[in-house]
């Protein structure tokens, strides 16, 4: 469903490691250095891009970590860039964490667990993330963006496995 993903890194040392320590470590001080490497992706691959959607967490996960690391990363995104950033597009399940389930778990979990809760403002959104695995995600976030009536979905990523 989405036109293109672009990932700044591999997911292998040492960005696995940075990755895992931002995310379930809360070192917070990673998402400018993640955000600027995203930056320039941002502006060569996705310049008629209309919007940023942050990957939505949870409310209960987010509670728990203490903030959404897509967010964290997107919101300097924004800034350099001028995008607004969709706050409408709500995780509405609170699903089991991704990381142990193979690619069709992942699908299954996933199934129904976003929602937009007002009408789409943007016609070219850009999924805003921190690792990709199997895509499961964007592609669940970008039917439900599609179905809302965008154009087309980009996906920028940190980095992908």
């Amino acid at each position: 469903m989405f036109c293109k993903t672009v990932a700044a890194l591999k997911y292998a040392f040492p960005a696995d490691s940075a990755l895992k320590a931002y995310k379930f470590n809360a070192q917070l001080h990673y998402a400018p250095a993640f955000a600027s490497l995203l930056l320039p992706l941002l502006k060569r691959e996705f310049a008629d891009a209309d919007a940023l959607l942050p990957v939505p967490l949870h409310r209960w996960r987010h509670a728990q970590r203490g903030f959404n690391q897509a967010a964290e990363i997107a919101k300097p995104l924004a800034r350099a860039s001028s995008l607004p950033m969709l706050r409408t597009v709500q995780r509405i399940h609170a699903t089991p964490s991704q990381t142990a389930l193979d690619a069709a778990e992942r699908h299954r979990n996933l199934k129904g667990a976003f929602a937009i809760r007002a009408p789409l403002s943007c016609r070219y959104p850009v999924i805003v993330d921190d690792v990709m695995t199997t895509g499961e995600t964007c592609r669940q976030l970008s039917r439900l963006l599609i179905e809302a009536g965008a154009e087309s979905v980009g996906v920028l990523v940190v980095a992908r496995a």
